[in-house]
């Protein structure tokens, strides 16, 4: 196949061009100095020179709790625009298939876990993040009004749960829990620390899956693509609170402290766990177990410290 991959440099961009299978396939993957996808005759230029047989969509404006919140008008807009123009201009070069990812943000903060598919635009979004929530939204349902309305186009979406692994972001303004927890977790056991903050109670809960493990479904899924429903959770069917991932971190980074709670910081939803009914049907299931993804996305974050 010749797969055109937005987010080339983005964590899951990265896991997907690293797995195996992807020296069997062309892969067109323009940096962001090569083609800013806010630009629609830019994207569109592009997509209808390459020709590609699919188009897989990994592109965004990602972050953590704090950069959601400290920049909410980004997080719409620079998403909205991104997806509507790799999607829009996919159409009218008449690329027949799109793998879009979604984001567990699009579920409504309260409801009842697992979450499923059919729940998403059913309630009220977790106001931490509504901005990249409402543009993942309206990208997936772009997605399944051109398959509805000519369904020889299949622009299908993939829903992941909370993700980490190697090429993380670990800069505390922008990174996500588990690579968050990782930096403060290796610097408190560098300065001989005896504690490290913890967000709220840490009893909130989470469902994270190792990075590698996406990109290993999004190659199960071009090479299944017929039978792929149009919008599918990808995620491992358990969660674990917060405090279990410090735990966790503390583990495999070799931390001894104790753990202070700050309970004047947010944590989101209680819960965000994911529905794998329908990813099960589809006959895929993760593999990598918390431990040895904590151990791989370590060891990746050492290599960046020694660069």
């Amino acid at each position: 196949m010749r797969i055109f991959l937005t987010g080339r440099r983005g964590m899951v961009g990265q896991n997907f061009v690293e797995c195996p299978i992807a020296a069997s396939h062309e892969i067109v993957a323009p940096s962001s100095h090569e083609l800013d996808l806010r630009d629609y005759e830019a994207v569109y230029s592009w997509l209808a020179r390459t020709s590609p047989d699919v188009v897989v969509h990994a592109a965004g404006r990602v972050g953590g709790i704090q950069a959601n919140i400290r920049e909410p008008v980004a997080f719409l807009v620079d998403n909205l625009d991104i997806g509507r123009n790799v999607i829009m201009a996919a159409r009218k070069a008449g690329i027949r298939r799109v793998l879009n990812l979604g984001s567990s943000c699009m579920y409504p903060r309260n409801a009842p876990n697992p979450l499923k598919e059919e729940m998403v635009l059913s309630g009220e979004l977790e106001p931490t993040n509504e901005g990249y929530a409402l543009a993942k939204i309206l990208v997936a349902r772009l997605c399944d009004y051109i398959s509805r309305e000519d369904p020889q186009f299949g622009y299908k979406t993939v829903i992941p749960c909370n993700l980490y692994g190697r090429f993380d972001k670990f800069d505390p303004t922008n990174s996500h829990l588990v690579p968050a927890i990782i930096h403060k977790m290796h610097q408190a056991r560098v300065n001989k620390s005896n504690e490290v903050e913890v967000w709220g109670t840490g009893q909130a809960r989470r469902e994270f899956m190792y990075a590698g493990d996406l990109a290993n479904c999004i190659w199960h899924s071009l090479e299944n693509f017929e039978t792929l429903p149009q919008l599918m959770n990808v995620g491992l069917g358990s969660d674990r609170s917060i405090l279990e991932y410090y735990q966790a971190v503390a583990r495999i980074v070799g931390y001894s402290g104790s753990f202070v709670h700050d309970l004047a910081k947010p944590e989101g939803m209680a819960q965000k766990l994911v529905s794998i009914e329908r990813l099960e049907k589809w006959g895929w299931r993760a593999g990598t177990t918390l431990d040895d993804g904590i151990a791989k996305t370590y060891e990746f974050y050492l290599q960046g410290l020694k660069a």
